[in-house]
This record gives structure tokens, C-alpha cells and sequence, in this order.
């Protein structure tokens, strides 16, 4: 598995949760879910990085900067440790992301009519079935 940024795991907080869903009794007495903390303005992070990263408009980063990730997908903790490991690491890599700036563009000539055309057609197609003035 190929880190996108490494983190030390010190920086991680991590805390056992009782997951839902199927598993009979096993869900109701062992703790496999887990809950990833992870503080941003506290982490060895580069401060352009934190930034965009306190940009995204992300339910997972709350107001104080701290990145929770739940994972309770698996019947195994450490497979939702890792699971959770690669959620973080996917959003790190969304913020690193260089986005193209967008060019104006206008629509061609031939759209322009084509499109003014079928909104034409259409107009008369239901122009023809009102009803006949006598």
C-alpha cells in the first residue's frame, strides 16, 4: 500500500467502537469498528497542505480541524484499521490534487442553431395540437 504522505502514527489516535450490522452475537460483545482521529493544525503536516485541507468541504473534518473517520465495514479490526488508513490517505491525496483553471468557452454557431431549431420544433409541435380557432 503506497502512503500518499507519510504520517507519524503518533499524530493518529485511535479508538475501539462496537460496529453494526451482520455478525449474529459476535456484533453485540466484540469492539471491531474503529474511530481514526486525526488532528490537523497539530500534525507535521506542510502548513499549504493543512490549508487545503481545512478548505475542503468535508463531513469528516470538523470546526477544531480533527479528521474522524468511522470504519466499521469488516468483522476484523485490524482490516477496518486499514480500511480507515485508506480513506485518510485518499483525502490527503484530494487535497493535493491540482485543479486545471476552468477556460471560458462559448457554444459554436451550429450548436447555437441546432439548439434554437428543436426549441422551434417543439413550439410548433405543441402550437399543433391546441385546439382550432373558428
Amino acid at each position: 500500500m503506497i502512503r500518499v504522505v507519510d504520517i507519524p502514527e503518533s499524530e493518529i489516535e485511535w479508538s475501539a467502537i462496537r460496529a453494526s450490522g451482520p455478525g449474529g452475537q459476535h456484533v453485540n460483545k466484540v469492539s471491531t469498528g474503529v474511530h481514526l482521529r486525526f488532528d490537523l493544525k497539530a500534525s507535521s503536516l506542510s502548513e499549504a497542505l493543512k490549508e487545503k485541507l481545512l478548505r475542503i468541504n468535508d463531513s469528516r473534518i470538523n470546526s477544531d480541524g480533527v479528521v474522524v473517520i468511522k470504519s466499521v465495514a469488516f468483522r476484523s479490526q485490524e482490516k477496518n484499521r486499514l480500511a480507515a488508513l485508506d480513506r485518510l490517505d485518499q483525502l490527503l491525496e484530494q487535497a493535493q490534487r491540482v485543479q486545471k483553471p476552468r477556460r471560458k468557452t462559448r457554444p459554436t454557431k451550429a450548436s447555437v442553431k441546432r439548439r434554437l431549431d428543436s426549441k422551434k420544433k417543439q413550439g410548433d409541435r405543441k402550437k399543433s395540437r391546441r385546439p382550432v380557432d373558428y
